[in-house]
This record gives structure tokens, sequence and C-alpha cells, in this order.
């Protein structure tokens, strides 16, 4: 049995899937640009992304060195 990353469903054991991750996300974007302005808004969208980059690799079972690695076009 295979499982499709890509497909809409339950992330892990949050109910309702990537839907309401992504209104988590944006309502923490939100209130990070009321509270705290259009700079706050910047960072705390770039460390979710960065968030959400290093749970893609821990996911995908890659390393960050073999990710640099293959992104500098470096075989072993």
């Amino acid at each position: 049995m295979t499982r499709r990353v890509d497909g809409p469903g339950p992330v892990g054991n949050v109910p309702g899937g990537r839907g309401v991750v992504g209104a988590a996300a944006g309502m923490a974007l939100g209130f990070a640009g009321w509270f705290g302005g259009f700079g706050a808004f910047l960072v705390v969208g770039a460390l979710g992304a960065l968030g959400w980059f290093a749970g893609h690799l821990a996911d995908r079972g890659t390393a960050l060195r073999e990710f640099l690695d293959e992104l500098a076009g470096r075989r072993r």
C-alpha cells in the first residue's frame, strides 16, 4: 500500500486535513500583520516557510546535507 503525500485528507492527527492547517497559518499571518505590522508579517511568513521546508525534508527522510548536495549538483 502506498501513501500519497500531496492528496487531500488529514495530516497526522489533525482533523480536516491541509485546509485546517492552511487556515491556521493564514490566521497566524493575519494576527502578525495586524498587531506587528508588515515586518512581523514577513518574519512570521519566512519562519513558517522555513518550518514547512524542514518538516518536508523530515517527512521525506532527507538530511539537509543530502538536499544541499543535490541542489549543488554534487553526487556521491
